[in-house]
């Protein structure tokens, strides 16, 4: 098993956490974590270890309820896989934090 900084284990841990059918974004995964100021770190973190580590990647999004990622990079698989769990996404790519946040 590959080894992680504690800080890494922290943000993998808050990400697992979120659970199907629930959103968390990149800020809120961060102090989960401990780390008020990681959400850049979150967002690497995904982005290099999302599919090594298996992780429920499409329930991270940003802090105004938009998807991060644009058309063509994996956009359209979040909302697919978001929908299909459940949580409602606007044409525009938004979801209600209010009503979908999973760790707030």
């Amino acid at each position: 098993m590959k080894e992680f900084h504690e800080s890494t284990l922290r943000i993998l841990e808050a990400i697992r956490a979120v659970p199907a059918g629930r959103v968390s974004s990149y800020r809120d995964i961060a102090y989960a974590a401990g780390l008020p100021n990681g959400a850049r770190q979150v967002a690497r973190i995904l982005h290099s270890l999302g599919e090594a580590e298996n992780l429920p990647w499409h329930r991270i999004i940003k802090a105004d309820g938009r998807i991060a990622l644009g058309a063509g990079n994996g956009r359209e698989l979040q909302i697919s896989l978001l929908r299909s769990e459940g949580v409602k996404v606007s044409r525009g790519g938004t979801v209600d934090m209010e009503r979908y946040a999973g760790n707030r």
